[in-house]
């Protein structure tokens, strides 16, 4: 058995008895939702094999073109080391996880408000003590994720880049993996690598792309052609083609403002895009069954970080 799949087994295995208190609590208290009216919330990674190919401003960019039709979004910042999302939108990030791993404070507080209700929130180094949590750390931490999973309607994550083994965990929990690469050919190369490692390791076998930074929507295709080619040679992947986010002056002017280009330039080609992107995903669901909520998310999380 491969190692997602030996996680996700021993994390659905834990859920059942604990789920089961927590499902008669909140029943008690009048609280709980049945599992027909109960909407599951998408849980999309956003990854690349190296930095540099403008991941953070595709992730805050996407989240406000989400959340500009409609959706409730939030955001983990879970770049370890590198985490600038609230410092992209021009926010103050007081706190983080480890906050709440060391008591000091509550989710709630933790969690930032930027730009149409967009909800960040900041991981910084804490992500490195999940995997010391007790059981009962791991169980506080879960009831209180719990409460705001019915305020979300898509949890996007901004992982690291490259092929740690932090960035592979947050890809194989995700509902959904999107891989964002520029047309430089190193970047093309080291896409191809951190899909190739979900895939030979993890068991990965579906994969979204979106080409940033690129002249057109041809010149896009060609990138996601020369990688398909490569990849059914080798690997036994599938790679949809997202979209692609055109070169666009506008969107260094509006980071240098601490803004985002959909927010600053709406008419701006980039900007177009990024509706155009969030369209197609709100018009595509998962093709797949969905892997669980955000709270199983942060389950099988901690399991295989300690793993």
């Amino acid at each position: 058995m491969d190692q997602a799949a030996t996680l996700r087994l021993q994390t659905a295995k834990k859920n059942t008895i604990a789920g089961k208190g927590k499902k008669n609590d909140r029943e008690k208290k009048g609280e709980g939702k049945s599992n027909k009216n109960r909407k599951t919330p998408r849980v999309i990674a956003v990854t690349s094999g190296k930095g540099g190919t403008g991941k953070t401003n595709v992730v805050a960019n996407l989240a406000y073109a989400l959340s500009l039709a409609g959706e409730k979004v939030m955001i983990l910042d879970a770049d370890l080391g590198l985490g600038n999302m609230d410092i992209l939108l021009g926010i103050t990030s007081k706190y983080t996880i480890q906050d709440i791993l060391k008591g000091r404070r509550n989710l709630s507080e933790v969690i930032i408000e930027g730009p149409e209700g967009i909800k960040i929130l900041p991981a910084g180094s804490g992500i490195q003590e999940l995997s010391h949590l007790s059981e009962g750390e791991k169980l506080n931490l879960m009831a209180e994720f719990d409460l705001f999973e019915d305020e979300i309607d898509t949890f996007l994550i901004d992982t690291g880049a490259g092929i740690s083994s932090n960035v592979m965990y947050f890809n194989v929990m995700a509902q959904e993996i999107i891989v964002v690469l520029s047309p430089e050919p190193t970047s093309i190369t080291d896409a191809y690598a951190i899909m190739k490692v979900l895939s030979t390791k993890y068991s990965e076998t579906h994969f979204k792309l979106l080409v940033n930074e690129v002249k057109n929507e041809r010149s896009a295709l060609v990138v996601y052609n020369n990688i398909c080619n490569v990849a059914d040679k080798f690997l036994n992947i599938s790679i949809d083609f997202l979209g692609y986010i055109t070169h666009d002056e506008n969107v260094p002017k509006a980071v240098m403002q601490q803004t985002m280009v959909l927010q600053q330039y709406p008419d701006s080609p980039a900007s177009k895009c990024f509706t155009s992107l969030a369209e197609k995903l709100k018009k595509n669901p998962p093709a797949k069954e969905p892997k669980g909520s955000i709270q199983l998310f942060w389950h099988r999380l901690l399991d295989g970080m300690g793993a």
